[in-house]
């Protein structure tokens, strides 16, 4: 019964990515790309070497998350990690052309990603999933910030329809963790909470100092960005470990 039910689950996940693909494609040929960028340089060149970070962070493959995806045995979340994934290379594709809209050029490599997806490939699905949670937790309040306090209604726009994507990438990745963690026993449960409150409070300070320019610029206080991150991850860690 368990199994059925957490097949119904992420069938449910299959549609829900499915049904996404025409949104997306029509709120994207929406965003006025073309229009001239008129945001001053003491804001333009801190959201570029912000933007520049975070698409860089978006850009990979999935082909790791994807192997172990398949190693896991349900099909139909298989099928919904590769929706996803696409969802993700989205998300990168919006912002590379932000880049250029803004005028900027992507980033090859930074020191913060590279940490970043060793940590993710360290062990097996359910640590992937949970470093890759903490990402899409401090995307929901960066990206949310950009949307309500951006610049110009380009960036706006994109941060929104990435932030859109955000809400349910999160519950997502609960619903998987909750799946993978219930048989957990409490000594098992209390290590992972542990490791994935430490990944999180690291995570959410680097990019609180690293963006701080951004963050500064559109108002967003660096302490608010940190509380609001690990609010929202506290909500996430209870309900995927608490009984």
């Amino acid at each position: 019964m368990a199994a059925m039910t957490q097949q119904v689950a992420f069938a449910s996940w299959v549609d829900h990515f499915r049904k996404n693909e025409q949104v997306h494609a029509e709120t994207d040929a929406a965003i006025p790309f073309d229009k001239p960028c008129e945001i001053g340089e003491a804001l333009r060149r801190p959201l570029i070497d912000s933007i520049r970070r975070f698409q860089l962070g978006e850009s990979g493959d999935g082909e790791q998350l994807l192997r172990k995806a398949a190693r896991a045995g349900d099909t139909e979340y298989w099928q919904a990690a590769e929706l996803f994934v696409a969802e993700e290379q989205q998300h990168a594709a919006l912002l590379l052309r932000l880049l250029g809209y803004l005028g900027g050029q992507p980033m090859r490599k930074h020191w913060s990603d590279a940490v970043f997806v060793r940590l993710r490939r360290l062990m097996g699905l359910r640590t992937e999933l949970m470093v890759l949670a903490v990402a899409e937790v401090v995307a929901l309040s960066y990206y949310g910030g950009l949307a309500g306090a951006g610049p110009d209604p380009v960036v706006r726009a994109v941060a929104a329809r990435i932030v859109a994507d955000e809400h349910p990438h999160v519950r997502f990745q609960r619903d998987r963790l909750r799946a993978g963690f219930a048989d957990a026993r409490p000594p098992t449960r209390a290590v992972a909470l542990a490791f994935w409150w430490l990944t999180a409070i690291g995570a959410t300070t680097v990019v609180a100092v690293d963006h701080g320019r951004l963050l500064d610029a559109i108002g967003y206080r660096r302490t608010r960005f940190i509380r609001d991150v690990l609010a929202d991850f506290a909500t996430l860690a209870a309900a995927v470990l608490r009984r």
